[in-house]
């Protein structure tokens, strides 16, 4: 089995510290997202128009009705993800584990491209079949990695579970290229890149509760169940020992994951690494403890997703960047330095 997340066994910095700094980060970065970008709007505007003493004007519209649902739905985002790639650390006891690497992304956003191109349920596809769609292709994907990365006597090495993310995921990428060279439509290959690449450019009020209701629920399931995912950083026999039923406990948690994960790609696309990152991040502020850790990592997310975003929107203004360009592109290099740092471990016990 692969080594459990790297951590400190304790908090460094006092909790209630790094919760108010985070909390003052996302309020800076939602600001900020508000204000700037290929419309620069003064601050002081921004804070009238969201304490409703401003008149109305173009200012307005543009900050209620095209940046704040965009803010919110990355916010939301970025914390799912973080939350999502913490507890399947947890769950695997790998530190590379994540939804994208995994497959499980690529799972949903396959449904997701799938149900767009063939037009299933076409009156309803932004509520409800792509959501459910995405649910059920993250759940799939999730159970074929576990399946194929699994070894004889039950536990998982990084190898093996990193092999088996990757080659789902190109066989999905494969199979939703087929669906799209099938359908024969051009005006599908803009949706498709979309989901592909990730983005938020598509938020709207009316889209919003879906994914913060689920956001909110998800995560406060797995805070309760904190415990036993901490169980299962001390390894599968001891966790049994303890009294945790480890195969269903998995089995619970991956379809609560998997259905957080599906109804956030169901809304941004395939946005990659996060779930990678933010965990290890949150660990170096709090420790491996998960009632500490889950909600670092939430805020943390949030805070690195919205500013992510805000870079895509404002490097090439006013070209809009896919957020999940951006992600890749600090993600590559931090997951092959995880690599290398794993490879040095084992190295040294050697």
């Amino acid at each position: 089995m692969g080594e459990p997340p790297a951590g400190p066994p304790t908090r460094t910095l006092p909790y209630t510290l790094v919760i108010t700094a985070l909390v003052l980060a996302l309020a800076a970065a939602t600001l900020a997202a508000l204000a700037l970008g290929s419309v620069r709007i003064p601050t002081a505007n921004v804070i009238q128009i969201l304490t409703g003493n401003a008149d109305p004007s173009p200012y307005r519209t543009i900050v209620l009705d095209v940046r704040l649902p965009r803010v919110i739905l990355g916010a939301a985002v970025g914390a799912g993800l973080a939350v999502v790639g913490t507890t399947l650390q947890a769950l695997v006891r790998n530190p590379l584990a994540d939804p994208f690497l995994l497959g499980v992304s690529s799972g949903a956003s396959a449904a997701a491209v799938s149900v767009i191109v063939l037009g299933v349920g076409a009156g309803m596809a932004t509520t409800v079949t792509i959501p459910a769609a995405s649910f059920a292709g993250a759940f799939l994907a999730l159970l074929v990695v576990y399946a194929l990365a699994r070894e004889p006597g039950g536990g998982f090495t990084t190898t093996r579970l990193i092999l088996a993310g990757v080659a789902v995921s190109y066989v999905l990428a494969a199979l939703t290229s087929l669906i799209l060279v099938v359908s024969a439509r051009a005006d599908h290959l803009k949706e498709v890149l979309y989901w592909t690449l990730g983005g938020l450019g598509s938020a709207r009020w009316d889209m919003l509760a879906l994914p913060l209701t689920v956001l909110a629920v998800g995560t406060a399931l797995l805070i309760a169940l904190a415990r036993p995912l901490d169980l299962l950083l001390v390894g599968e026999e001891g966790a049994t020992v303890l009294g945790l039923d480890t195969a269903r406990f998995r089995a619970g948690v991956f379809v609560l994951t998997s259905l957080v994960t599906g109804v956030l790609v169901a809304h941004s696309g395939a946005i990659g690494f996060v779930g990678l990152m933010v965990p290890h991040a949150a660990r170096m502020l709090v420790g491996a403890a998960h009632r500490a850790l889950l909600p670092v990592a939430a805020l943390m997310g949030a805070v690195f997703l919205v500013v992510a975003d805000l870079a895509a929107r404002t490097v090439a203004a006013p070209q809009d960047i896919p957020v999940g360009v951006l992600t890749a592109l600090t993600g590559g290099p931090f997951f092959l330095w995880l690599l290398r740092r794993g490879r040095a471990r084992e190295g040294a016990a050697a």
